[in-house]
This record gives structure tokens, C-alpha cells and sequence, in this order.
């Protein structure tokens, strides 16, 4: 446990950071367009848009769930489908609520591999998981930002060939690295090599994966599509998913406070840019965090279950 304590420890002070860094975002946010945005979008909100939310909340985060199986299982950890989602919800309320945006993610890794005794493991399938859903959000975006209108239409030819170079040259980094001798960068090459091939790449895996990440992928865009309208974003669709897009991709970078942050910082400028305003960019976004929200709220539910099962807690405090 020492090992682990000294860790978080080191990572305590980013943590901080970057939740500073989102705050400080909002503030400026705040300063330029004021609590309007973000008003105006929370009593915008309405029964339909909830509902519509709580129902592809669902279905994302059972698909989420069967991602993690599959890689989980992939690497040799059991992982019932049930338990999956519970704890997926559990994981997808956490983030909503918490800075940084992945806590609930650190959570159901580390307690998913305490219950099949091998945190490594446990840890390296959320890792896993998350990446492929990561690519796979990445590869959409790409395909629909060359296809449509976008303020970054432009510049998205150069920022793939960037990409791709950066991606052949780890690849080349990793091929150069000895994948044989007792170096802890040998062992961790042949760690993730072995993990991918059986977690991601594998016959029984690599297509449940990709489906999964696809309609995990569409669901955020109809989520967030709902908020844009919601707030009042009267504009087409091929305007109005690319918009979104890149609002999604910015919910990537950990610097947040409870999901909020970058996302209404670049759905501002996005929106802005696209000829819309930006105060309809913040409050689309705002609007999407207010409806992830309450689609998550089934995981206070199971976060309040399994307090009062747990020996220390509930009824039995």
C-alpha cells in the first residue's frame, strides 16, 4: 500500500492543478459573457430532454459496460455483465460530480481488480477500455470534421498528418525498445503488447469493442445534440454535429471541475466561429453537463447501495 500511497501523493499537486486550471476557465468564461449562458440553458431544460438523456445514458453506459467485459475478459478477469454496469454507472456519476473527470474511472479499476484479486489487471482493463473508446471517438471525429463544415475544417489535414507521424513514431520507439531482459521498460512493452493483442485485437473481442465505442460515441453526440437544441440552437445538423464534436473532444483534457471547463470554454468558440454566438455554445454545454447529470443519477443509487451493504456503513454503522 505504501507503493500506492507515495503515488497519489505525487499526482496530488496535478490533481489540484487542474482543477485550478478549470476554474480559472469558467471564471474567465464568466467574465466574458456573464451567468446568463448558464442560466438561461438550466431553465431551458425540460421533461423530454431528461427523459432523453436518462434513456441514452442507458444505453451508452451498458455498452460501456460490455467494453470493459470484453477487455477484461480479454486479459483473463472475470467481469459479470451486471456488475459491469453498476459500477460503470457508479463511475460515470463520479466523474460528472468530481474534478478531474476520471476519478470515477481510478475508482472502478482499482475495486474491480481488489474483487478478482489482481489490481494490475484491473487497472490495466480500464486503461485498455478507455483507449479503445478514446481511438474510436478519435477516428469518428476525424471521418465527420473532413466531411462537414467546421471551424477547423481547414486545419484538420495537417493535424492528422501530425498524428499519424506521432503515432509511427512511437511505434518505431516501441520496436526499438528490447522486449527481452528484466528492464522495467521491457516488461511494460511486452505487458501492453500482450494486453492489446489479447484485450483489443483478439477473435472474440475486437469487434464488440469497436461496435461498443461506436454507439457509446453516437449516444454522446445525441446527448449533446439534444442539450444544443434544448438551449435553442435552431441550426441544421451537418452545422451542428461537428460542433459538437469538438466540444466532446474537449471533455478529454482532464483540466475540469465536475465536467465543466473545457467544454464550455471551446463549445464557445466553436459556436462562435461557426457564425452562431458563443453564448449559446456555453449554454448547449452547460445544458449537456446538467443532462449527463441526471443520467448518471443511477449511480448515487449504487454508490447509497453499496454503503448500506457495506459493514461500516447504512444500517449497520
Amino acid at each position: 500500500m505504501a507503493p500506492l500511497a507515495s503515488a497519489a501523493a505525487a499526482r496530488a499537486p496535478w490533481a489540484v492543478l487542474r482543477a485550478l486550471a478549470g476554474a480559472g476557465l469558467l471564471a474567465a468564461l464568466v467574465w466574458w459573457l456573464g451567468t446568463g449562458p448558464f442560466l438561461a440553458g438550466l431553465r431551458l431544460i425540460d421533461g423530454p430532454a431528461l427523459a432523453a438523456a436518462l434513456a441514452i445514458g442507458l444505453v451508452t453506459t451498458v455498452c460501456c459496460a460490455w467494453r470493459w467485459a470484453l477487455v477484461a475478459g480479454g486479459l483473463g478477469v472475470r467481469l459479470p455483465i451486471g456488475t459491469a454496469v453498476a459500477h460503470c454507472y457508479r463511475a460515470v456519476f463520479l466523474n460528472s460530480t468530481l474534478p478531474g473527470g476520471v476519478l470515477g474511472d481510478v475508482h472502478r479499476a482499482v475495486r474491480h481488480g481488489r474483487d478478482a484479486g489482481d489490481v494490475s489487471r484491473g487497472i490495466r482493463a480500464v486503461v485498455w477500455e478507455r483507449t479503445a473508446g478514446q481511438v474510436v471517438q478519435l477516428v469518428v471525429a476525424a471521418v465527420v470534421l473532413l466531411a462537414l463544415p467546421s471551424p477547423v475544417r481547414r486545419y484538420l489535414p495537417a493535424v492528422i498528418a501530425v498524428l499519424l507521424a506521432a503515432a509511427l513514431g512511437l511505434t518505431l520507439l516501441a520496436r526499438a525498445v528490447p522486449r527481452s531482459g528484466p528492464s522495467r521498460r521491457a516488461r511494460a512493452l511486452r505487458t501492453a503488447v500482450t494486453d492489446v493483442r489479447a484485450a483489443l485485437l483478439g477473435r472474440r473481442t475486437w469487434l464488440g469493442v469497436l461496435l461498443a465505442s461506436a454507439v457509446v460515441v453516437t449516444g454522446h453526440l445525441a446527448t449533446f445534440v439534444v442539450a444544443a437544441r434544448t438551449a435553442g440552437a435552431d441550426v441544421p445538423l451537418s452545422r451542428l454535429v461537428p460542433l459538437t464534436l469538438l466540444s466532446l473532444l474537449a471533455m478529454g483534457l482532464p483540466a475540469n471541475v465536475a465536467g465543466f471547463g473545457p467544454r464550455e470554454g471551446v463549445a464557445a468558440w466553436a459556436f462562435a466561429a461557426a457564425g452562431l454566438t458563443a453564448a449559446q455554445g456555453v449554454a448547449a454545454a452547460t445544458v449537456y453537463g446538467a443532462l449527463v447529470l441526471v443520467a448518471s443519477l443511477p449511480g448515487a443509487a449504487v454508490l447509497l447501495l453499496c454503503r448500506y451493504r457495506t459493514p461500516t456503513g447504512g444500517r449497520n454503522g
